[in-house]
């Protein structure tokens, strides 16, 4: 084999090497993640250390039929492979742990060996190890150049202001109004052109110092953010409201904007919405007639591939199983038994890609922003405020909340940023043994945070569960971890 990576082209390809039955790693990355470019360094040099392992590259967007054959939702996603078959999967820039991994399906260390860092050397040679030092080295110089201090500068103030003013409309946004980078952003640029006004953008994710200086400065934590002369409007699901509700319309009249001609602007596209199934669009009266039945056939319809019983792609089962979680009763269409349809909706909706989710005849989106919001609670509120399921009692949104994964963590900040020590030792631990996990930061939510404190009558973070049981809290997650039965307590 050489030791080298291989760029996958097709899925054909990838079935081809897969049936050799020879350890095989598949790293699932994108050219505009940053995260991604720092793990291909150490994946690369793996490659060296490791010949007789395939190490394989597969472009996530660019093989969309790789990528949901193997429920890939982020990037950087790692898959590994012994004859034939996954053995495990690693999401997420974590250099020690991939290095242990590779070597785990290489057959070089024990199956049960610790992963943490300290026993990396048995994972990898001089160069990968050289290579992990020089990516934490610069992964934490760069968080340290990117973080905004607190207060701000009077330089990135005035930055601000100007970015925010250069616009009647200014939307701060993931990528550009002509390639959305999350759906999000996409609905908010759909609602503007629905509006039938002009508007600036700035991609968010071109400029750190923007990105989180905005954070603080509008006091108001994700993107998009949409701006009215110079005023913090909000985000999606608040341009949502207002666009449904008429007020947008009435705040842009208020302010003086005036909607423009869709030959003055760009700001209609081809199939943007409801508003787009005639003319324009090239559907016809019919199918346009029986979109709109199949979307409102039921309080809650999902387009897929295949049945909720067998999907016919990992996203689709995504979907499916968090619907599932949700315990929402939904109606179905396999896309792939009707292509006008499959290729129809897509102009419809001005979605091109499937799974669909829709809420009492609205587009929710694809899979990856069904995830976002059922993580985020959003799912459940949307559910809940048009009466698909009733308001969940404080209980029993910490009962699911703490059954949501066999292993479940309430901690401070996220995996990837722990926001105390206590938290991070924690996530360590689980990282090193190789142990899968769900998360909740519970400085995202005050009432879960008092109150799971009385529900499991541990008064500290982070807090530890298995399927629904307290387990412990820091200091006995490492003394499971000194003992050596931390793996086995988490398992069945």
């Amino acid at each position: 084999m050489g030791g080298s990576v291989k760029d996958v082209q097709s899925k054909a390809e990838l079935d081809n090497l897969r049936q050799s039955g020879a350890p095989t790693i598949l790293h699932f990355w994108a050219p505009w993640c940053d995260a991604s470019k720092q793990m291909d360094q150490v994946f690369s040099h793996l490659s060296t250390d490791f010949p007789h392992t395939h190490f394989l590259r597969v472009e996530a967007e660019e093989q969309p039929e790789i990528s949901e054959a193997y429920a890939v939702s982020a990037v950087p996603y790692f898959v590994f492979l012994k004859d034939g078959k996954i053995v495990d999967t690693l999401e997420g820039a974590d250099p020690s742990s991939l290095a242990n991994k590779v070597a785990k399906v290489a057959n070089q260390i024990d199956a049960g060996a610790s992963a943490a860092p300290a026993s990396l050397g048995m994972a990898a040679g001089p160069t990968v190890l050289e290579t992990v030092k020089e990516f934490a080295k610069e992964n934490h110089a760069s968080k340290a150049e990117n973080q905004v201090k607190p207060g701000l500068s009077e330089a990135l103030k005035e930055r601000l202001l100007e970015l925010i003013n250069s616009h009647p409309i200014m939307l701060f946004m993931k990528g550009s109004p002509e390639e959305p980078r999350c759906g999000f952003s996409k609905k908010v640029v759909s609602i503007l052109k629905d509006e039938k006004v002009k508007f600036g953008s700035f991609d968010i994710l071109s400029d750190n110092e923007v990105r989180e200086g905005l954070k603080k400065f509008s006091n108001w934590p994700t993107f998009p953010q949409l701006y009215c002369k110079g005023e913090l409007l909000g985000g999606c699901d608040i341009a949502i409201a207002m666009h449904e509700n008429g007020e947008l319309k009435e705040v842009f009249r208020d302010h003086g904007i005036n909607t423009v001609d869709e030959n003055e602007t760009k700001v209609v596209e081809q199939g943007a919405g409801k508003g787009g199934i005639t003319g324009p669009t090239g559907l016809s009266a019919a199918l346009s007639l029986q979109l709109e039945r199949l979307i409102n056939s039921g309080p809650v319809v999902l387009f897929m591939k295949g049945q909720p019983d067998e999907p016919r792609c990992g996203f689709s089962g995504k979907v499916v199983e968090i619907l599932k979680q949700e315990k929402v009763d939904f109606e179905s269409f396999d896309i792939l038994t009707d292509d006008e349809v499959r290729q129809g909706l897509k102009v419809y909706s001005n979605w091109s890609s499937y799974p669909q989710l829709y809420i009492k005849g609205e587009l929710i989106g694809g899979s990856d922003i069904v995830l976002e919001m059922q993580k985020s609670g959003e799912l459940r509120k949307i559910l809940t405020e048009k009466g698909i399921v009733q308001k969940e009692s404080l209980e029993d949104r910490l009962k699911n909340l703490v059954s949501s994964s066999p292993v479940m963590l309430f901690m401070k900040g996220t995996p990837d940023a722990p926001r105390c020590g206590f938290s991070s030792k924690v996530v360590n631990a689980l990282r090193g043994e190789g142990i899968s996990f769900g998360s909740f930061d519970i400085l995202s939510d005050e009432e879960v945070r008092q109150e799971l404190k009385a529900f499991s009558n541990w008064p500290t973070y982070p807090q530890l569960y298995f399927k629904g049981e307290l387990v412990g809290g820091c200091d006995i997650v490492m003394e499971l971890q000194s003992d050596g039965e931390l793996k086995s307590s988490l398992s069945e």
